[in-house]
């Protein structure tokens, strides 16, 4: 079975389009990086599945946020996707998170999608309120605010992996005007443990053996962050040579912790003299000769 995959499919001589995902070494390795209780866990590896499937859409290198914010025990979900199949994510609790229910998990909630083209281009971005029972119901709630094309997700996610199942009716002359129903009837007898076991072959095959399938190759999909030292120090520069000093003299180094991949990134005196050495001169400095 492949798995860090995604896969497109298509139901022949319809407008019925589909993803397939199943993440592992990526769920794996977005794991080692932080530990979560089950619920949340679960919670975070199904938004994760989500986001890849949905990046497939994306018709350019750029990038789809989802962040999922509320007020009750789990206050934060963010997970990130972009065009080359590189996936990251986090997510913030501060007491015990209920099974079920996203009311009762997030509270008073809302979804943010962003689309984000890269390049210096505007972002895209959609603010809905979290309703529906599950994560998967949420976002179909989203494409239904959003007038976007009918879509359904199934999702799922243990501590060994996550996986989604996603199915879109396309725009254009209706061949078969029954189809997409049809497919999303039988998509719903799918069980989550298919989702995350089976490989996508013999997923197709028990729904639609009736229809005429296309599979097509798949792209592999990998945990990667963005952070890196030059981001930092850009974000550094950003902040003002003031600010950045004031935190050298409190604290004697300046510290960036990224959430998203646990890395750390350290920046002394002389480093951070360093950053500022291209530009002006600093406020305050002198030079002597």
């Amino acid at each position: 079975m492949s798995y860090d995959t995604l896969r497109r499919f298509i139901l022949e001589s319809t407008n019925v389009r589909g993803e397939w995902v199943s993440l592992e070494a990526a769920w794996q390795a977005l794991l080692e990086r932080h530990e979560y209780p089950p619920v949340v866990r679960d919670l975070l590896g199904q938004a994760l599945a989500a986001v890849a499937l949905l990046s497939a859409t994306i018709k350019f290198d750029g990038s789809l946020i989802l962040q999922v914010t509320g007020n009750g025990p789990l206050n934060l979900l963010v997970v990130q996707a972009n065009g080359r199949g590189n996936v990251r994510g986090l997510a913030r609790w501060q007491s015990e998170v209920p099974a079920s229910g996203l009311a009762a998990q997030f509270g008073d909630g809302r979804m943010v999608m962003t689309i984000d083209p890269g390049e210096g281009r505007d972002r895209y971005q959609g603010i809905v309120p979290l309703e529906g029972d599950t994560l998967a119901q949420a976002l179909e709630g989203y494409f239904s605010r959003s007038e976007q094309l009918p879509t359904r997700l199934w999702l799922a996610a243990d501590g060994r992996r996550a996986a989604g199942l996603l199915l879109q009716s396309l725009p254009g002359e209706q061949r078969d005007p029954d189809a997409f129903n049809r497919a999303v009837v039988l998509a719903e007898t799918l069980k989550p443990d298919e989702l995350l076991d089976l490989p996508v072959e013999t997923v197709l095959h028990r729904l639609y053996h009736e229809e005429d399938v296309r599979l097509y190759e798949g792209t592999p999909v990998s945990f990667r962050c963005s952070c890196s030292r030059e981001r930092v120090a850009d974000m550094l520069r950003n902040l003002g040579y003031a600010e950045v000093r004031g935190v050298l003299e409190d604290e004697g180094v300046v510290e960036v912790h990224c959430e998203f991949c646990n890395a750390g990134y350290r920046f002394d005196t002389v480093d951070a003299e360093q950053l500022f050495a291209a530009g002006e001169s600093p406020p305050g400095t002198r030079t002597r000769h």
